[in-house]
């Protein structure tokens, strides 16, 4: 049974710790085994960590062994998205500009995580500044996915669900600013949590967009989810958009029951550039829903098409802003040769950035600009409050919505590089939640092509927990959350 310990889920792994059936130290030598032996094939890692990781092992095990146990993370190996910060550990956000990049404090989450104990085995890849759907933006390398690797992992946070999938971690952690968690989750077979805005901390996340980032984790079934909601929610005092309010217990939501839960179906979710398989999926689960005993019913988000040029206005125009730091004289990479300030700035910003990072720099920047700023960025502040209250308008008559996750299963690797607007549409189902700030999880629900099928959960505001009851009810009558893929 050991041998296979990169399969278990990490409850099971947990689980297995507690009764003392097998070691952190064993757990954590088993995943740096399976790391070895699928890292060269869909390389999800940037940074890997095996001597921190043994060490932080071994101090789980002497807690252990002096009866101490910090929880349900406490000796279990986890990835982190490169673009946390890390003390005095790469922190590159897959970029040139940040190569060398040595962090000297530890972001909230990452503090969280070696709170409970959790053994942290690596950085991983991700699209150049969480800025893409496909992690083929990376400065370093190209990520595959464990299911198929000719097929894109999704992105940005390709790479933490690549090494879930792979079973190269037992969990971890996401950014997700337009769908970057639930996208990869879906394409890879995996359950991905984008929290209510404000729910978890962002202090020492580099931002992308800061009003519409969020940390979320990826995991292999829905009380995995729950676990790690437990240990990274919560009120921070650092990050100036964290909300304070009491902490609920999220495994306290995972009941097999949704009797009388109204699910709503928006219709704009189910139009044109939906997959007819992924459709097909979605309804599918919708009526494993009512067989359990939930009502289902078409509700409308009438602004939901406006959301993806509402979404690359709003986070370009954040992202010319937050990378405006990146300059060459303060931290990150300097442009070797150059005449004056002026062409330092220019130089660094042009061999430091990639081209997606470059394109959404200078759209931003343009929204931005004396003349267009009404036009453009104040018009799409405006669309946005209205989507914001199509959400909270269909949230009157249902408890949570159903929809897909990505329109389509993962795409060939190469096959939407040279078509950005193409490449865009990835995220036509999951933009209008972070512009909404509302939670949402993806979760399978079916196969196309030996692909997975993902599904999305919307809930209300900081109502974590009627979508994880809702997403275990699912997993408890359906084989989805069981498949591994034969990587």
């Amino acid at each position: 049974m050991k041998n296979k310990m990169y399969e278990w889920t990490l409850h099971e792994a947990r689980k297995a710790l507690r009764e003392g059936k097998v070691t952190s130290v064993e757990l954590t030598e088993a995943i740096f085994e399976r790391i070895e032996a699928v890292e060269p094939k869909i390389d999800a890692f940037i940074t890997l960590l095996k001597e921190e990781a043994l060490d932080s092992a071994r101090a789980a095990d002497a807690a252990f062994a002096r009866g101490e146990d910090l929880g349900d993370l406490h000796g279990v190996p986890i990835a982190i998205k490169d673009n946390m910060c890390t003390t005095g550990i790469p922190t590159t956000c897959a970029s040139k500009m940040l190569e060398n990049f040595r962090p000297p404090y530890d972001g909230t989450v990452v503090a969280k995580l070696k709170a409970a104990g959790a053994v942290i085995v690596g950085k991983t890849n991700l699209d150049e500044f969480a800025m893409g759907s496909s992690t083929e933006n990376s400065a370093f390398k190209v990520t595959r996915n464990p299911w198929n690797t000719e097929y894109v992992p999704g992105g940005s946070s390709g790479g933490s669900a690549a090494s879930v999938s792979a079973g190269a971690a037992y969990a971890s952690l996401g950014s997700d600013t337009g769908g970057s968690i639930r996208q990869p989750a879906s394409l890879c077979g995996l359950v991905g949590l984008k929290p209510t805005y404000g729910l978890v901390s962002r202090y020492g996340l580099v931002a992308f967009a800061s009003s519409l980032d969020q940390i979320g984790p990826f995991t292999k079934d829905v009380e995995d989810c729950a676990i790690m909601m437990n240990a990274i929610a919560g009120y921070d005092i650092k990050d100036g958009t964290s909300i304070q309010q009491e902490k609920p217990d999220y495994k306290a939501a995972l009941i097999d029951d949704v009797k009388g839960l109204r699910i709503g179906l928006p219709k704009e979710f189910f139009g044109e550039g939906i997959a007819q398989e992924v459709k097909d999926a979605v309804h599918a689960a919708a009526k494993i829903y009512e067989t359990l005993g939930a009502t289902v019913e078409e509700v409308s988000i009438p602004n939901a098409g406006y959301a993806l040029p509402i979404y690359y206005i709003i986070a370009s125009s954040e992202c010319s802003s937050n990378l405006a730091r990146f300059d060459g004289v303060r931290y990150g990479f300097r442009a070797p040769e150059f005449e004056d300030f002026n062409d330092l700035f220019a130089k660094t910003r042009t061999q430091g950035f990639g081209e997606e990072v470059k394109r959404r720099i200078m759209l931003g920047t343009y929204a931005l600009s004396s003349g267009y700023y009404d036009a453009y960025y104040n018009k799409a502040m405006k669309v946005r409050t209205l989507l914001k209250q199509d959400f909270d308008r269909a949230f009157e008559s249902v408890d949570v919505l159903l929809t897909p996750t990505s329109p389509t299963i993962a795409f060939k690797i190469g096959e939407k590089t040279d078509n950005p607007l193409e490449m865009y549409m990835s995220d036509i189902c999951t933009v209008p939640i972070n512009i909404a700030g509302v939670p949402a999880m993806s979760l399978p629900c079916g196969f196309s092509e030996g692909l997975p099928i993902g599904m999305q959960l919307i809930g209300k505001h900081f109502d974590e927990k009627t979508i994880l009851r809702a997403a275990y009810a699912y997993e408890q009558h359906t084989g989805y959350a069981q498949q591994r893929p034969s990587l």
